[in-house]
């Protein structure tokens, strides 16, 4: 081999480094996690500011990267064409060709599909790594990065390309299922977070006691009866009403109440301030209420004034955090299995969550009721009576227990599908 040939193995070998090295820079800024690096920025990492800077100009970023592995592939492959010529002098044909395959290959193999294997692994790590050198590139190749970004505008004008950088609830939530799915957050975590990003979408109809569950206090009750009430219910305060429970004059605390003979007040004196809130309020918007105002409940209200509920702010943290027990309460069971595929339902059973426990795509469907027994009154268009039975779906559902009023019991029977038959 001659020094003209040995020179021209050294230029391949240098570009298909140049090569791996763009492909390193192409995937570790393009999977880079922004979070881990201002992470990693608030430890003291001056090469994850200098990253992020980069990856704020990311289109500078990825042009540069672009033309400098363009360069580097068209140049090897001239260079690797010129050596098989020179090698196998009396066979140019087959030359070209050998030169295509072996280039091709060790393209593939070493400048492509390596680099960016590693470069997946550890994105950060790598992209400070290869920082300085995408700087240099950057540098090098600006007029024509600058050319490009005045093509990329004139592509946006004459296609009206908008771009959208805002992140969806449903883009987040796919974010924590991956993260908890990749073993980054346990299952509590996910939990909270994505009760998070639902919490300012939940009304204040999803969470109330419905009036038909409120306990409260008539204005015309005897101190003794109202003792009783806080002794068998266990409750901090309760709502108390004039006459009709639509009209409710205030709240009133236990504590107040077990020191009114001490004070010489009378139980108009010691009512806490009451405020109403619409059934269709954000919970979010009311919690600010309570913290702005200094209270734990609120009178929920229908379009006509009158009383649907209580929403208390123990009700609102119950949708971050789950269900809170203290020491006197006891966890009502509103879904028991009663074999593999049937349950028995209290009417009570929030509707989504017994869908979901089922395993039911209600995505195309819409429903007014938020309970099981508000649902199946709705499949009815009338309140069913015992006995009577109804299909939605693959579910079979039997009213076991009614009054006049509502459904109170069901059982719901899971069918099997066509797929699960298959």
């Amino acid at each position: 081999m001659e020094a003209t040939d040995i020179g021209l193995l050294i230029a391949i070998i240098g570009l298909l480094i140049l090569s791996a090295m763009f492909s390193l820079c192409e995937i570790s800024y393009s999977a880079a996690n922004k979070v881990r690096l201002k992470t990693l920025e608030q430890s003291g990492k001056k090469r994850a500011t200098r990253m992020l800077k980069f990856l704020d100009n990311y289109d500078k970023v990825i042009t540069t990267i672009l033309i400098g592995n363009t360069i580097v592939t068209v140049a090897s492959a001239s260079l690797a064409t010129l050596l098989a010529v020179s090698i196998f002098t009396e066979h140019d044909n087959l030359a070209a060709s050998i030169a295509s395959v072996i280039l091709t290959i060790v393209l593939l193999v070493f400048c492509e599909i390596t680099p960016k294997m590693l470069a997946k692994e550890k994105p950060e790590s790598i992209g400070m790594a290869v920082y300085p050198f995408l700087w240099f590139f950057t540098i090098i190749f600006w007029p024509f990065s600058a050319l490009f970004a005045l093509w990329k505008k004139l592509i946006k004008k004459i296609f009206r390309i908008k771009a959208n950088a805002a992140i969806t609830d449903e883009e987040l939530l796919t974010y924590v299922e991956e993260a908890e799915a990749e073993g980054g957050i346990d299952k509590h975590e996910s939990n909270l977070i994505r009760s998070a990003i639902e919490f300012e979408d939940v009304d204040v109809a999803d969470v109330m006691v419905p009036r038909v569950e409120v306990i409260a206090v008539e204005i015309g009750d005897t101190l003794e009866e109202i003792e009783q009430k806080f002794k068998d219910n266990a409750f901090s305060r309760m709502p108390v009403y004039n006459e009709t429970i639509d009209n409710v004059i205030g709240i009133l605390h236990e504590r107040d109440f077990s020191h009114l003979t001490e004070d010489g007040k009378t139980l108009t004196e010691i009512l806490q301030k009451n405020i109403w809130v619409p059934a269709s309020m954000k919970i979010s918007t009311v919690l600010r209420m309570f913290q702005k105002q200094k209270v734990h409940m609120a009178v929920v209200v229908d379009e006509h004034g009158g009383t649907s509920g209580i929403v208390t702010l123990e009700d609102i943290l119950e949708e971050l955090v789950g269900e809170i027990w203290d020491e006197h309460d006891e966890e009502e069971i509103l879904t028991r299995r009663v074999n593999d595929d049937t349950f028995i339902v209290n009417g009570s059973e929030n509707l989504d969550d017994l869908l979901e426990t089922l395993g039911v795509d209600v995505a195309d469907d819409e429903f007014d009721s938020n309970t099981v027994g508000g649902f199946v009154t709705e499949l009815a268009e009338k309140i069913p009576l015992k006995g009577e039975k109804f299909n939605y779906k693959n579910l079979e559902i039997t009213v076991i227990n009614a009054d006049v009023k509502r459904v109170l019991e069901l059982k719901v029977k899971v069918l099997a599908t066509t797929t699960d038959e298959e």
